[in-house]
């Protein structure tokens, strides 16, 4: 097929979404791929889930051998407008507030660091104070 010069936005490549008329944008190219999906090694399932977005990642995730990029070149139809592709945006956590990961309030631990101490300093001189005397 390969007709050089057409020039399809996203929108327009995102309607060839069915088997019976299936497009892929992959690498800024067009690719009508409906005479292709019976025949795919991974099935028609794969690459009608590709359809309506960018399938660089997608195609270039599962490693395709040379003759699977050679066979492209038949299925090319036209190129992608970049600029109705939308830009990637960077994933950021939501915020969450800080967790307390032992759950005990502060003024408890500092008046267990000030009693303990005490505790055994307490039985230590009572220890001695019992042994000394008998």
């Amino acid at each position: 097929m390969g007709v050089d010069g057409n020039v399809f936005t996203l929108a327009e490549a995102s309607q060839h979404n069915s088997a019976k008329d299936c497009w892929l944008v992959i690498r800024g190219k067009v690719y009508d791929v409906t005479k292709f999906l019976e025949d795919h090694p991974g099935g028609d399932d794969v690459l009608i889930s590709s359809t309506g977005k960018d399938a660089t990642d997608d195609f270039e995730d599962v490693g395709h051998s040379s003759s699977a990029r050679a066979m492209m070149d038949e299925f090319y139809i036209g190129d992608i407008d970049l600029a109705t592709i939308p830009t990637k945006v960077k994933y950021t956590s939501p915020k969450q507030p800080h967790y307390n990961q032992d759950k005990t309030p502060e003024f408890v631990i500092k008046l267990l660091q000030f009693l303990v101490p005490l505790m055994i300093l307490g039985v230590a001189v009572g220890i001695r104070f019992y042994t000394k005397a008998t």
